[in-house]
């Protein structure tokens, strides 16, 4: 069997319907992480349905406890061949954020898949249960087709803890780092550019979430007895917000922006414009870091937004100053940004400005990674994709928003390319998630092109060199 049968097989096995049918049993299955009483589902899903996909591919699968108390198993497998063959890793998560039944449109359940013409709905049809549901079968449909061999070796992890800030996944890869060492991540999560335009994505934007509080005074105080004599918790921080990033987004703390944008980088977004789909909002070209591209602001540079501002009883304003207020905020970062000084920045200039009374606090932080467009494995992948779908592949050199990436990147220490097989408008967190038929069945070519190309490979890797050159 040649690279093209098994690309055009794979696309039948969507066609058919088999597809479906695995991907119905694993939607069913109600994993949601975010629900402290859904350790029993996580477990099933990784003993039941990913141990008997991945033992077909005639990997050893073994279920490996959270370090961290309370968080889900992790699933890891392991299929070799041969010392000299390259090693892939191949990620995804089985968890899903909340169900949310009550919010999904009359006809719909997050637990049953509904098909409605290209869209197929239900929970995790798009993040992640689809995704990997095609990456497994892909896998095994190369195998097939080579006669029981992949060519390389394979790892893969499954954690059931993602939709809820993957805890215990960097401890785990520390403890674990040679068992998942690889050549190569090739892994899908996340959305395409667009629907029609086959995309790889090669890191993600980092995060800090943190939050601004004051409390002024215990209780409230009539606004008409007291107001011009006591501080304002409201107005403080609203003037310290501003402080920080002015009325067109633009961050005024030097320390976090963002680096100037890399020669590669800025090639690779050349071609990029963010949004244009029939649900998304309309840009707003004077908002955010000035000079700059659409692409290159969301993919290229750092934005700081205050996500919720809380003071007083806003359902119910009454005549009186308010005691405490809060603000939520999150700096999303590019590489090169010092995330890990936040706290420091950020008290430092508000002392400076003249805020010394507001409470600066970290709630959570996620690193950024960025994997460069000339790597050789990336340019082996467009090559791949391009091949199989005979269209040219979006790079992007991160997303915008962010993913454990820096676990594989830097714990574990190894080049990622992410080839998404969702798209922007699907829904994946909110009522009425759903796949696309039309883009399962490209990510399936796409897969099948990717695991072929790598058996090809043989003892060599991409942009490795021999002693004679």
């Amino acid at each position: 069997m040649t690279r093209g049968d098994v690309v055009r097989k794979s696309a039948r096995y969507v066609d058919s319907g088999a597809f479906l049918d695995d991907l119905r049993r694993r939607v069913a299955l109600p994993t949601e992480s975010q629900d402290h009483n859904s350790l029993p589902v996580l477990q099933s899903y990784l003993s039941g349905e990913m141990s008997a996909a991945l033992e077909r591919l005639g990997a050893v699968c073994s279920i490996v406890e959270n370090p961290v108390p309370g968080g889900g198993p992790f699933l890891i497998a392991h299929r070799h061949e041969d010392d000299s063959l390259p090693t892939v890793l191949v990620y995804g998560h089985g968890d899903v954020v909340l169900g949310q039944p009550e919010r999904w449109r009359s006809g719909l359940s997050p637990w049953e898949i509904v098909i409605e013409g290209d869209r197929w709905y239900g929970r995790g049809t798009a993040d992640n249960k689809g995704q990997h549901t095609i990456n497994i079968a892909a896998l095994e449909h190369v195998m097939a087709a080579r006669g029981g061999r992949l060519g390389f070796n394979l790892k893969v992890l499954i954690e059931t803890g993602e939709e809820s800030g993957s805890p215990g996944l960097r401890e785990m890869c520390e403890q674990r780092a040679d068992d998942l060492a690889a050549d190569l991540l090739l892994a899908s999560d996340g959305p395409r550019l667009a629907a029609e335009r086959p995309t790889v994505f090669l890191g993600s934007r980092g995060q800090v979430a943190f939050t601004l509080s004051l409390d002024l005074r215990e209780g409230t105080y009539h606004s008409g007895n007291w107001g011009g004599l006591l501080r304002n918790p409201a107005t403080v921080l609203a003037n310290a917000l501003a402080s920080m990033v002015d009325g067109r987004g633009v961050i005024a703390v030097p320390e976090l922006r963002a680096p100037e944008i890399p020669d590669a980088v800025r090639a690779a977004l050349a071609d990029v414009s963010p949004g244009g789909g029939p649900t998304d909002p309309d840009i707003d070209d004077s908002w955010g870091e000035p000079g700059l591209t659409p692409a290159e602001r969301v993919m290229g540079a750092n934005s700081l937004e205050v996500l919720a501002f809380v003071s007083g009883t806003p359902d119910a304003p009454v005549n009186a100053i308010p005691a405490t207020a809060r603000a939520h905020c999150q700096l999303r970062f590019v590489v090169g940004t010092p995330w890990q000084e936040l706290e420091r920045i950020v008290r430092e200039h508000l002392d400076a400005q003249g805020y010394p009374m507001v409470q600066v606090r970290v709630d959570s932080t996620m690193a950024a990674t960025r994997l460069s467009p000339d790597d050789p494995w990336v340019r082996w992948a467009v090559a791949s994709i391009e091949q199989s779908t005979q269209k040219v592949p979006v790079i992007l050199p991160n997303l915008g928003g962010s993913l454990p990436n820096d676990v594989f990147a830097d714990v574990i220490g190894m080049p990622t390319v992410w080839v998404p097989h969702s798209y922007p408008a699907c829904a994946q967190h909110g009522p009425d998630e759903h796949l696309l038929a039309s883009v399962a069945r490209e990510g399936m070519q796409m897969m099948c092109g990717l695991f072929w190309d790598l058996g090809e490979l043989g003892s060599t890797r991409p942009g490795a060199t021999t002693a004679a050159e």
